[in-house]
């Protein structure tokens, strides 16, 4: 009878012991998942589905904004922007939804989030308050240390992690200019000449090659054009569409058609084949895929409603070793379900 008790005991300690231990970090998609933002379940959450746009799952499920999701390059942690705790800021959380927090301490305005490619530091778009000038800022993982890098927006970091692409804005002429900065130097450059027009945004770089795609609108506002009066007029929007480049600014393509509603949220798939972007169809905005090479382009979501975005990742072309598991901050976020 001692002996059976003695065993039951050692077993329970056992169960107890196993029941405790958690994993340093969450585990990546073993297949390609693409991440992006849809209001088809009554506000903004953050989604996951496969490459060819089945299966796709709600990942945040909370009654705040959630947008603007990006992998980590290893796969096991996605960065996000949500107002979810009254200010628009960056989270993190586990591929599968779970383990929500906070990433800075102290608030701030952030979006716009990109990862390094070697997956130590983040950079993202800083603003003081609500209306206030965007900086891009970076901060290393393990670090709360944020340190600004320059004026812009939409950052995009290089595949070799030398310079960060992003958006200028010439409030003269309401330019909108891709802009290269030098993480060492901190000297900028602009990716096309002084005579192009300036309605650029939303560079991406294409992981494999030293290309970029990014959205751009090549034909001048009207004489008459009003920002505060008029937003931008409807037939002028429409032409902005999706444009793959050299990191020098040569052999210059569309790679999508101007017909139809404007284009924009270009991001490269992790091999450079395929190109992510979104437009609106029969007025609500779907995700689309379209090959760099032939052309062909693909509906990856139909739901009538508004699907943003896209950031995409691939098990074969993931960063081998992990990040440190403590990444910037211990302070936790709310519950993801509430």
């Amino acid at each position: 009878m001692k002996t059976i008790q003695l065993l039951v005991f050692v077993i329970l300690i056992l169960l107890v012991l196993n029941l405790s231990v958690s994993p340093i970090s969450a585990e990546a998609p073993t297949t390609p998942k693409i991440l992006f933002t849809s209001a088809r379940d009554g506000n903004y959450e953050i989604y996951m589905m496969n490459s060819d746009g089945t299966e796709q799952v709600n990942l945040t499920q909370h009654r705040g904004v959630d947008v603007e999701a990006v992998w980590s390059p290893t796969g096991e942690q996605i960065l996000f922007v949500s107002d979810r705790d009254g200010i628009r800021d960056l989270y993190l959380m586990d591929p599968d939804g779970d383990n929500v927090r906070r990433v800075f301490k102290k608030d701030a305005y952030r979006s716009n989030p990109a990862w390094s490619p070697d997956g130590k530091q983040i950079a993202y778009a800083y603003a003081e308050g609500l209306g206030s000038p965007d900086f891009i800022y970076i901060a290393t993982l393990g670090d709360q240390k944020e340190e600004l890098v320059v004026s812009g927006f939409y950052p995009a970091w290089s595949p070799d992690g030398t310079e960060i692409a992003y958006i200028t804005y010439v409030p003269i002429g309401h330019a909108r200019r891709v802009t290269f900065v030098d993480i060492r130097t901190r000297k900028q450059t602009r990716l096309l000449p002084k005579d192009a027009m300036d309605w650029q945004n939303f560079p991406s770089w294409l992981a494999t090659s030293d290309k970029l795609v990014f959205s751009w609108n090549k034909h001048p506002l009207p004489p008459d054009f009003n920002p505060v009066k008029d937003r931008f007029p409807p037939v002028w929007r429409n032409k902005e569409t999706i444009y793959i480049v050299n990191r020098d600014g040569t052999d210059l393509q569309q790679l999508v058609d101007e017909a139809g509603a404007y284009a924009q949220y270009p991001a490269s798939s992790p091999n450079g084949d395929n190109v992510l972007y979104t437009q609106a169809i029969d007025d609500h905005f779907q995700i689309f895929k379209i090959n760099v090479n032939s052309g062909i382009r693909t509906q990856l979501t139909h739901v009538a409603s508004r699907n943003l975005g896209g950031n995409w990742f691939d098990p074969e072309y993931a960063l081998p070793v992990s990040p440190q598991p403590d990444l910037l901050t211990t302070t936790w976020g709310k519950v993801k379900k509430q």
